[in-house]
């Protein structure tokens, strides 16, 4: 009878550095795939609101409003209004996105702090990186 008290490891070990890496990533990549995740789904998804708004466009026909202005009579007038009001606000980020947004370099150093010494360039750090270019 054989006593042996060692297992069998269920994959071999990793021979060298890149392996162990390349193991870590394909660990990290798996992901529970969730309900949003599956394209069927969003379908669904889409096709639900698609309907629903087509059901409320409909409705505005039969349901009594009370109108207190004479715009309010045009039929759908309320899909209407949100649809062109939300076309409104992204033109107008548009614009706005031109005078209001930054180059990508924005919150980086100034060109004359670039210069200036740090705490970590010992002399010998310089002499180090000096010889590597």
């Amino acid at each position: 009878m054989n006593n042996n008290n060692h297992s069998e490891p269920s994959s071999p070990a990793p021979a060298n550095a890149s392996d162990v890496a390349d193991s870590c990533d394909a660990a990290n990549t798996k992901r529970e795939v969730t309900f949003f995740d599956q394209p069927r789904n969003v379908a669904l998804i889409l096709k639900t609101f698609y309907a629903l708004c087509i059901i409320l466009v409909l409705l505005d026909f039969f349901v009594h409003r009370h109108i207190y202005v004479y715009f309010e009579t045009i039929p759908a007038f309320y899909a209407l209004y949100g649809f062109v009001a939300c076309v409104v606000l992204v033109v107008l980020a548009k614009i706005m996105r031109k005078g209001l947004m930054r180059d990508e370099h924005y919150y980086d150093a100034r060109i004359d702090e670039q210069d200036t010494p740090t705490l970590n360039d010992s002399p010998q750090a310089t002499a180090t990186k000096e010889a590597q270019s």
